[in-house]
């Protein structure tokens, strides 16, 4: 049974997602942070449920936190937040949480929401060693990517997005499939967070921005060549 570790400190919230997800899940609530550090160094859970309004370290720096860790920086995260204002849900997911969901929530769709991500994550467990288009290297077990030999520094979120281009070299890929594959099914309609990101991900990758092709009207795909 997968494990789900909830940092929640509501505690009504906290029994309505425990009482909920029981039959399905194993699952543990932490009212404060502390308590959540001290038990993720002793189990590793399957998924993090994560508030943002927490006592003593917000769930942001905790994400932040998660995913500096090599130990933790694959480990699915799931926002919970009574949030809904567009620069918390980038910041949120471009530290690297896997999906977003703001509170009051329907329990059906959360329940929906944990079960895909839980996909996602097994479906990008097989080791591959290198993805390469063009100048451009992509080593998804280090989560590093070269441009000419030289280490290109990207976000959680851009390493992500370069690798489902490149994952995926000469398929056209629509801006919604982008936003369901990288931001998950809350931020859909905000396709414009895709053109700002194509956009800085060339512009990092210098002379192997070129892979990233623009496919007007439709999205992008990346391919080697002019």
């Amino acid at each position: 049974m997968k494990k789900i570790y909830v940092v929640e400190d509501d505690e009504d919230i906290r029994e309505l997602v425990f009482y909920t997800l029981k039959s399905e899940f194993e699952v543990t609530g932490f009212s404060h942070p502390s308590d959540f550090w001290r038990a993720i160094r002793s189990e590793m859970p399957d998924l993090v449920l994560l508030d943002i309004m927490l006592p003593g370290e917000d769930g942001i720096s905790i994400l932040n936190g998660l995913k500096s860790d090599n130990r933790t920086r694959a480990l699915p995260v799931i926002m919970l937040t009574a949030k809904t204002g567009e620069f918390d849900r980038v910041k949120g997911l471009d530290l690297g949480a896997d999906d977003y969901i703001t509170k009051p929530f329907s329990i059906l769709e959360l329940t929906s929401r944990i079960k895909a991500v839980l996909r996602r994550s097994a479906a990008a467990e097989g080791p591959v060693e290198l993805i390469e288009i063009g100048l451009v290297a992509l080593y998804p077990e280090k989560r590093t990517v070269t441009v000419c030999g030289e280490t290109a520094s990207l976000t959680y979120k851009e390493f992500e997005l370069l690798r489902l281009f490149m994952e995926n070299q000469g398929t056209v890929l629509s801006r919604d499939k982008i936003m369901l594959q990288i931001w998950g099914t809350d931020f859909e309609g905000e396709t414009r967070t895709v053109d700002m990101h194509v956009k800085t991900l060339r512009h990092k990758l210098g002379d192997g921005g070129d892979i990233i092709k623009t496919v007007r009207g439709v999205g992008y795909k990346a391919e080697s060549g002019d």
